[in-house]
């Protein structure tokens, strides 16, 4: 695992070598998914990001769902949830924001492919302000996930996993953003996994500039009947 860091912070010191205004910021995220039977399940998640300063919290997130499963490679999902930009000590912007969304998943041998389709209408409030604003957002991710010492995704697996999702609207310009992560993954038990790696997001708009994350994630998963770790939490 400390090899693992190492090799991100010298990957990331390349990259801000080339504009020095950009830096190390921090994403970190609890996850617990509910499957209350072979359909349905519920989803809560808590999100905190250092994006100015590495070592101080200023976003926030709490967002949770329920979602249905037709097949074992379909699913809906329909979510909402509370979003919190700081500013020297202060909330600088809130959001509320609910979306439906679809995903699709194939498994081509150990390799699995999930493609992941979001529509989200945002509320935004300004307190310093004290504006509101709304929005509406389309988003496309594809996530390749890969079990290392296993045959699929069971307890006591090391997994690698990588996506690109791409970011997209009707106000100002089209393109938002791009977002790509690659980490490393492990199954502790069929209810506890883990994510690390790194993140890199491409801001388009309003304006145009790059952000370096390390990603942490830990996973809940619970069932009465779960024979296999399949919901894996992925740097939302």
């Amino acid at each position: 695992m400390k090899k693992i860091v190492l090799l991100l912070v010298l990957c990331n010191s390349f990259v801000f070598s080339q504009d020095k205004k950009e830096h190390l910021s921090g994403f970190n995220v609890v996850s617990l998914n509910y499957k209350i039977d072979k359909n349905w399940s519920v989803y809560t998640e808590l999100q905190e990001r250092s994006i100015e300063e590495f070592s101080k919290p200023d976003y926030y997130e709490i967002k949770g769902g329920a979602g249905y499963n037709f097949n074992k490679n379909n699913q809906a999902f329909v979510g909402l949830g509370r979003y919190a930009n700081y500013s020297n000590s202060r909330i600088s912007r809130e959001e509320f924001r609910i979306w439906l969304q679809y995903t699709y998943s194939s498994n081509f041998d150990k390799l699995k492919i999930d493609n992941r389709f979001r529509a989200e209408k945002r509320f935004f409030h300004d307190p310093i302000n004290n504006k509101n604003s709304n929005d509406e957002r389309y988003r496309y991710r594809l996530t390749a996930t890969y079990p290392l010492n296993n045959d699929k995704l069971e307890s006591k697996t090391l997994y690698i996993n990588a996506y690109d999702e791409i970011f997209v609207g009707p106000e100002n310009q089209f393109f938002k953003r791009n977002r790509v992560f690659g980490g490393l993954g492990y199954v502790f038990t069929n209810y506890l996994s883990s994510n690390l790696g790194y993140m890199w997001q491409r801001e388009l708009s309003p304006s145009t500039k790059n952000l370096h994350f390390i990603y942490l994630g830990f996973n809940f998963t619970i069932s009465k009947d779960s024979k296999e770790a399949d919901h894996m939490n992925v740097a939302d």
